[in-house]
C-alpha cells in the first residue's frame, strides 16, 4: 500500500511540474510571438523646408506619443524613395504622388503614400512691379525648363490672367502650349534652381516654392502664389509593407493634429494646405 501511494504522489508532482513547464512554455512563446511595436525611426526628407517640417511640426508630436525620431536629410530625389525601400529608413517627405507613381513604375518598388502635407506654392515674383497689373507688354519672364515645374507655371500665369493654355501633357509640356499671350510676355526657360537669381535680370520670375525658399526669399512677397493642385502636395511615404503599422498610424495621425497645423501657420507661413486641411 505505502508503494502505491508512493507512486500515486510522485506521479501527482510530475503532473504539475509537466503542467507548470507548460504553462511557463506557452508565455515565452507569447512573448516571442508578439513583437514589440517599432518605437525609433527614421524620417528622409530633402534639405530645406520639408527636412526643417518634419524637424519642427512633425517630430516634436511623434516623441510626445514615445517615439525616437531622427531626420535624415538628402540632398537629391533619387536617394529618399531608394532608402525607404530598402528599410535605411521608414518614411519620407519630399515628393508629390505624380512623381511617387512614376518611381515606383520605373523602380519595381513597393511604396505608399500615407497623407498630403502643405507644400511650398510656385510663385510670380518680381523685383521690378509691386502687382500682376504693373507687368508692362513685352516683358521677359523665366519660367523652369523641366515639364513638371513649366506646366505649373503656365498654369498659374493663366490663373493671374497673363497667358492662356491649352491641354497640357505633363511629360510635353512646352511654351507651344500658350494659346493666347496678350501681353506679349517673352518666356525664357531656365533650370529651377537658378530661377531665384534671375529676378536681377528680367521682369518676373515664376518659381517653385523650395526653390524660393531655399534662396530665402518670402512666399508672401509673390505677385501670386498658385492654389496647389492636388496632385502636386508633397506627401508623407513609407513601405507599403508598413502601411498599417502602428507608427505609420502614428504618423498619419501627427499630421491630422491640431498641433501640426499650428506649427504650419507659425513657421510656414504662405505654405498651401491640402483640401483635406482647409475643408475640417
Amino acid at each position: 500500500m505505502k508503494k502505491w501511494l508512493t507512486l500515486i504522489v510522485i506521479t501527482a508532482l510530475l503532473s504539475m511540474l509537466a503542467a507548470c513547464g507548460g504553462q511557463q512554455a506557452d508565455s515565452g512563446n507569447s512573448a516571442s510571438g508578439s513583437e514589440p511595436a517599432k518605437k525609433d525611426i527614421k524620417i528622409g526628407a530633402t534639405v530645406g523646408p520639408y527636412s526643417d517640417m518634419v524637424t519642427k511640426a512633425i517630430k516634436p508630436i511623434m516623441e510626445k506619443e514615445g517615439y525616437n525620431v531622427e531626420v535624415v536629410e538628402f540632398n537629391d530625389y533619387v536617394q529618399p524613395n531608394k532608402s525607404l525601400a530598402n528599410g535605411s529608413i521608414d518614411a519620407n517627405l519630399f515628393q508629390h504622388i505624380l512623381y511617387l507613381e512614376q518611381f515606383k513604375k520605373d523602380n519595381k518598388l513597393e511604396l505608399s503614400a500615407l497623407i498630403s502635407v502643405p507644400t511650398a506654392p510656385v510663385g510670380i515674383y518680381s523685383n521690378k512691379f509691386k502687382s500682376i497689373d504693373e507687368i508692362p507688354d513685352g516683358s521677359t519672364v523665366t519660367v523652369a525648363s523641366d515639364p513638371t515645374n513649366l506646366g505649373r507655371a503656365l498654369l498659374l500665369l493663366k490663373a493671374a490672367g497673363l497667358i492662356d493654355v491649352g491641354n497640357l501633357d505633363p511629360a510635353t509640356v512646352s511654351e507651344k502650349d500658350i494659346t493666347s499671350n496678350p501681353k506679349n510676355l517673352k518666356f525664357k526657360p531656365v533650370e529651377a534652381a537658378q530661377l531665384p537669381r534671375t529676378l536681377d535680370s528680367v521682369d518676373v520670375a515664376v518659381v517653385p516654392g523650395n526653390y524660393a525658399l531655399s534662396a530665402s526669399m518670402d512666399l508672401n512677397s509673390a505677385l501670386q502664389l498658385e492654389n496647389v493642385p492636388e496632385n502636386y502636395r508633397n506627401q508623407v511615404v513609407v513601405s507599403t509593407a508598413n502601411e498599417n503599422a502602428d507608427f505609420a498610424k502614428a504618423l498619419k495621425a501627427a499630421v491630422e493634429s491640431p498641433e501640426f497645423e499650428k506649427a504650419i501657420d507659425s513657421d510656414f507661413q504662405g505654405f498651401s494646405k491640402p483640401e483635406w486641411m482647409q475643408n475640417r
